[in-house]
């Protein structure tokens, strides 16, 4: 069991005044906003207030599809864990299973959660009908199995790596399998998100990190709902504003009743996830992203990441996105680069730029000094996100910003480098005039040469010149590899390119027409692009 004094995260994020990204957005540290993140909309029932919302083991479920498997007297984890059913057949039958009898039906799912914790434990009927919330959980605690750290989410081998994905496309596929129905029943949601909620705030790592989990994943899947639900209002909406505009003699009073009483109905659904979803946010994420956990903050900072791209009118919001900029403070590298590959998905999307602006004003700077990070795969991603920024405005980055990633193509961590050249390229080569087009194919004002003079140019204004003008010995392996990538015999001399050899900085053009092979190997041709001269 984890102490309470391990829940503290070893990690500090900036303060208020250091992520104020506008005067109208609440920005100031989570710390203050403790008391506030309970709140759900006015009017609504949030779910995880309830008293009674856990529920007891069921007996095995005897349904149609599972008896002819038979796995009648399976758990819902066990045959999970199995993967040998369809996942929406296994939802199918727990739906039939609710319909029948809903508390047997809950009993089940409430103790697929605890199982997949590790816990042997379960839960009984006498307790669900005498207990609270935290009394089940703290008497799930104390049989809960302290002398072993390992449990289904962190257990390596291939069978629990698809037991994770099992998992998640379970819950996954349960919301959409509800969403026309159960979901809405005040009962289903609410014991669930209770549990949950409950679970997340346990001292015992394993029923944090899988109701985290498993809360993430219901938040995404309820994302998706209320998205369907916001693409059916608009739809219905111009249906009805279609049919009014009609002529009296052609309006259809009948559809027009129809149509409102549809939309009436949608924006009664839409109001209770939205309050399904406002409930898991503020009871489980709002804690959980500053976990002590590192995998559990980087479950919290990819699922958003998910919700702002997949629903951006509702979450791609200064609201939303301080959350990642905080969190790329973070001191453990896979958590910044969620934070990372999160941004990635919103920044491909140029449509969405605009309502990143005042984020990447912000958080800029950051990012920039990602690029050195002390990780090499947060650093390869942090500069593959400042080529996106770079392809949404060219205004954004400085020219002090651009510089501190160009020098990284000297970097020894090829994919660093690789991920440098991109950016390089898109900044300095791919920004062509009506002029350099109309240039001719082959010859000395080709568009290669073009490319190589500002090669050349970067080659020499770079710091590191001097360190390529190094020893004979460089320089004969310089020599070497150059007669290699113009596929020449070693030796053998070219008049095209023999006067590189005079230079003492020729091993240059081996590195960068390695380097622009790399980019546009279609679009070099040293050979011809050389003006000739003697060899030497």
């Amino acid at each position: 069991m984890i102490a309470a004094q391990d829940l503290q995260t070893d990690f500090h994020y900036p303060h208020e005044a250091d992520t104020q990204l506008s005067s109208d957005t609440d920005l100031e540290d989570p710390e203050i906003r403790n008391a506030k993140s309970g709140k759900g909309k006015k009017g609504k029932k949030v779910p995880g207030e309830k008293g009674k919302g856990v529920l007891v083991r069921a007996p095995g479920r005897v349904n149609g599809h599972h008896q002819e498997n038979g796995m009648e007297n399976l758990s819902l984890f066990e045959i999970v864990k199995l993967g040998k059913s369809a996942t929406q057949s296994v939802v199918d039958d727990w739906i039939e299973s609710y319909k029948s009898d809903r508390d047997v039906a809950l009993l089940e799912l409430i103790n697929f959660f605890i199982q997949c914790s590790g816990c042997k434990g379960a839960v009984s009927l006498e307790m669900f009908r005498h207990m609270q919330n935290s009394e089940i959980i703290r008497k799930m605690t104390e049989e809960f199995d302290e002398d072993s750290g390992d449990y289904p989410f962190t257990m390596a081998g291939p069978m629990w790596k698809k037991f994770r994905w099992g998992f998640c496309e379970f819950i996954s596929v349960l919301v959409r399998q509800c969403q026309y129905s159960i979901i809405y029943d005040e009962y289903m949601m609410d014991t669930v998100i209770s549990l949950l909620t409950g679970l997340s705030d346990s001292q015992v790592r394993a029923f944090r990190h899988t109701s985290t989990l498993a809360a993430m994943k219901l938040m995404t899947a309820l994302v998706n709902v209320a998205l369907n639900l916001s693409i059916n209002m608009d739809n219905t909406q111009r249906q009805y504003e279609a049919e009014r505009n009609k002529s009296l003699g052609k309006r259809a009073n009948d559809r027009l009743e129809l149509l409102l009483q549809k939309r009436k109905e949608l924006q009664e659904n839409q109001d209770e996830i939205e309050n399904m979803m406002n409930a898991i946010f503020k009871g489980v994420f709002v804690h959980r992203y500053r976990d002590a956990i590192a995998e559990i903050r980087a479950i919290c900072i990819e699922e958003i990441g998910v919700w702002m791209k997949m629903y951006s009118d509702a979450f791609l919001n200064d609201s939303y996105l301080k959350y990642v900029g905080w969190t790329m403070h973070d001191k453990q590298g896979e958590v910044r680069l969620k934070c990372l590959t999160a941004l990635q998905g919103l920044y491909y999307n140029r449509e969405l730029n605009a309502r990143l602006e005042l984020f990447t004003s912000r958080f800029k700077d950051r990012i920039v000094s990602m690029a050195l990070d002390k990780e090499c795969d947060v650093a390869v991603q942090a500069i593959k996100l400042l080529t996106l920024v770079l392809q949404s405005s060219d205004e954004v980055l400085t020219a002090e910003d651009c510089e501190s990633v160009y020098h990284l193509v000297y970097s020894a961590h090829r994919p660093i480098a690789v991920a440098a050249g991109e950016f390089l390229y898109k900044k300095l080569f791919s920004h062509r005039g009506p002029e350099e087009d109309a240039l001719p194919r082959r010859g000395r004002q080709c568009l290669n040469a073009n490319l190589i003079k500002t090669t050349v140019f970067f080659f020499l204004e770079s710091e590191v010149s001097e360190f390529l003008n190094g020893s004979a010995a460089v320089k004969q392996a310089g020599r070497a590899e150059l007669d290699r990538s113009v596929g020449r015999a070693p030796g053998s001399g070219c008049v095209c390119i023999g006067a590189l050899y005079c230079y003492p900085s020729y091993l240059f053009f081996f590195l960068f027409h390695t380097f622009l092979r790399l980019i546009q190997p279609e679009t070099l041709n040293v050979q011809t692009c050389v003006p000739k001269a003697a060899a030497p």
